[in-house]
């Protein structure tokens, strides 16, 4: 595993050292990054046209990286991918992701085109993975109350994956896997959600996830085990702290609350309930080589503290894999002929 990295979107601003990306990278590199999630929609970072058609272009982004030992773990598409399946109660309060003026159709196909040129600004600077979000359909039915139709959810997979098919293809093309991250608001919000629209994108090779746990803790579910079951699936990793402290006037819905009133709430590393020390090494014993991200939201403390304290605690966290086994000092070679008389065979 690879890390510590930083995601940008919730750090970028427009006064220094976050108005820019050389500021911010050398803000990030003196706190121990090594690597930068950066998210597409913000202009004063990328130019997400220019990185699609210029490779010239993304060889200077890597150069102003580069300059303050810098990388770039991958690039972000979090508010496009959003706008690609949009359920109409949701219209207006997402309309503000893509440019003034357009109608829902322009802005759907804005997205779907702003996504198509991710994938190549990622294979032109040399990354094989994208962070998204799925959009969707049927999220505003998720508890089953009315009654949801019998086939209701499964069309409603259908289009989703409909409407993902040609950007999966392009990303296919780029050489570049496109990692879900799996959260509540998206139809892709747990694991049987995401085996549906894997199953309803024929199995596309591209589909995969990014892993983040706070989330799974505000839906009370098995983060640990979620490994066991996704990890061939899983590319990307955010670095994100939760807690879930229900009580006798809420619980998982939250009750309409701000976030620091409500039961679930994000918090920054370390403040929260997220066994990382298992984490880390289930991944680390799936094989996962991606990077460490830390993803900072928190009701609480500030994100520069925040960014501070993650360095240090994702650099504790990485595990140097062995290359030896710990009782090889125990070991002895035999031939075939001792193995033989050991399993008693003529």
């Amino acid at each position: 595993m690879k890390g510590p990295a930083i995601f940008l979107a919730q750090f970028a601003g427009d006064q220094a050292p976050f108005n820019s990306l050389d500021s911010i990278a050398k803000w990030a590199s003196d706190l121990g990054y090594k690597a930068v999630q950066i998210p597409t929609w913000d202009s004063r970072l990328i130019d997400l046209e220019k990185a699609a058609e210029s490779k010239g272009y993304c060889d200077e982004l890597k150069g102003t990286l580069a300059n303050h030992g810098i990388e770039i773990s991958e690039l972000s598409t979090h508010l496009q991918g959003q706008l690609v399946a949009v359920h109409p109660a949701y219209e207006e309060l997402f309309k503000g992701f893509a440019p003034e003026g357009l109608n829902k159709y322009q802005r759907n196909d804005w997205a779907i085109d702003q996504m198509k040129k991710a994938g190549t600004a990622s294979m032109n600077l040399g990354l094989d993975v994208h962070a998204t979000f799925s959009g969707g359909y049927v999220w505003p039915y998720f508890y089953a109350w009315p009654q949801r139709p019998v086939g209701f959810v499964d069309k409603a997979f259908a289009e989703l994956a409909k409407k993902w098919q040609p950007i999966l293809n392009h990303f296919d093309q780029c050489g570049v896997d496109a990692c879900y991250e799996i959260h509540p608001g998206e139809d892709l919000h747990d694991g049987i959600s995401f085996e549906r629209f894997y199953e309803a994108t024929g199995k596309h090779n591209r589909v995969k996830m990014l892993y983040d746990p706070s989330h799974f803790v505000l839906q009370q579910l098995d983060y640990l085990t979620y490994i066991d079951h996704y990890h061939d699936f899983i590319k990307m990793f955010h670095v994100k702290d939760a807690e879930f402290n229900p009580t006798g006037k809420s619980g998982v819905y939250g009750g309409f609350q701000e976030w620091i009133d409500r039961p679930g709430r994000f918090r920054s590393i370390g403040d929260g309930q997220v066994d990382f020390q298992s984490i880390f090494s289930k991944l680390t014993q799936y094989g996962f080589d991606g990077w460490a991200v830390l993803e900072w939201e928190c009701c609480i403390k500030s994100p520069e503290q925040g960014a501070s304290e993650g360095a240090q605690y994702i650099n504790e966290f990485i595990i140097q894999t062995t290359n030896k086994s710990f009782d090889d000092f125990a070991g002895s070679a035999i031939s075939d002929e001792d193995f033989n008389n050991i399993l008693g065979l003529d």
